[in-house]
């Protein structure tokens, strides 16, 4: 087994420490951004899972979907229930894993939150080229390939 990095290895790794911090910029960005809402970055990230499924799914399905654990994604869901957001159907595949649904109070929440979003997001990527953020993209997306298929599952 090799005990030293290679020069790769280091790139990545300066790279991770870079998502890392990026990552808790954002989470409080995103909060901030929200908050009028009654929403946080996490609330806003789980109404997007649903959104973007092509039909109602269990907090199971949502979790795989967003890299996340169930339990974490079930207390978020319970959240947005409590709040109007989503409510859970009956699933004809599953009695125990219900569907969560978004209401249309929920649809409207996260409509305006991705109006606030766009000026937010046309001046954080102002003078970025967008060769540079589709690379980004890319490469992020092929290490979450890799560790998807190592098993590995990030907390949300």
């Amino acid at each position: 087994m090799t005990t030293k990095r290679t020069r790769a290895a280091d790139a990545l790794t300066d790279l991770i420490i870079d998502v890392l911090r990026l990552n808790g910029l954002l989470v409080t960005a995103g909060d901030r951004m929200v908050a009028q809402l009654g929403l946080t970055s996490t609330r806003w990230q789980v109404l997007r899972a649903i959104i973007d499924a092509e039909h109602a799914q269990p907090v199971a399905w949502l979790a795989r979907d967003m890299g996340g654990n169930r339990q974490n994604v079930q207390r978020i869901v319970n959240d947005l229930q409590k709040m109007g957001f989503v409510t859970l159907e009956e699933n004809p595949h599953h009695r125990r894993a219900s569907l969560v649904v978004l209401t249309d109070k929920g649809r409207r929440t996260y409509d305006e939150a991705s109006r606030l979003q766009v000026p937010w997001a046309n001046g954080l990527s102002e003078d970025l080229a967008i060769e540079d953020i589709d690379t980004t993209r890319r490469v992020v997306a092929e290490l979450r390939k890799k560790l998807e298929l190592n098993g590995e599952r990030a907390s949300t």
